[in-house]
């Protein structure tokens, strides 16, 4: 166990497991939705796994809504990776621009956990689907997620060349 944790990134404490127990934590105070663990092995799992969900929606939705209303602006990625040969600390100001980008990713989710809680309330029947809807959301998530990860592959490959 010491040597799985010796090989999480501080990117990984900070955008995956960290957030997953900030969110369960959150849910389960303002959310009928408890997502504790009394494992601490299965509990460190499912908060990063969590985590690496919340993070991404943040990065499929949350992200390009954002530029979309013109909210954030990116500099070419060409541009980006220049600037991170030439300045160490680039990576650095990335993973804590990612983590904010998480924190606002986790605050949407609760909400949106807080609205299906109240829809849930008023149409009972919702509930005989939660499982079917999960699913559902979570291949959705991974696709777009595993699609904008090529994308980011062939990049890279391009300059590269």
């Amino acid at each position: 166990m010491v040597d799985l944790l010796d090989k999480i990134s501080s990117y990984d404490l900070f955008n995956y497991l960290l957030t997953g127990i900030i969110f369960v934590i959150l849910a389960g105070q303002f959310t009928r939705y408890s997502f504790i663990q009394q494992d601490i092995i299965t509990g460190l799992f499912l908060y990063y796994f969590i985590g690496l969900v919340i993070s991404r929606i943040g990065s499929l939705a949350i992200e390009p809504l954002l530029k979309r209303v013109s909210f954030i602006h990116f500099a070419a990625y060409n541009d980006y990776l220049t600037a991170s040969e030439k300045d160490p600390d680039m990576k650095l100001f990335s993973q804590v621009n990612n983590t904010y980008r998480t924190f606002c990713s986790l605050f949407i989710v609760l909400l949106l956990l807080n609205a299906y809680e109240w829809i849930q309330f008023r149409i009972p029947s919702l509930m005989n689907w939660d499982q079917t809807i999960f699913m559902a959301l979570m291949l959705i998530i991974f696709l777009y997620s595993y699609r904008k990860q090529t994308g980011y592959i062939t990049k890279r490959i391009k300059v590269k060349e």
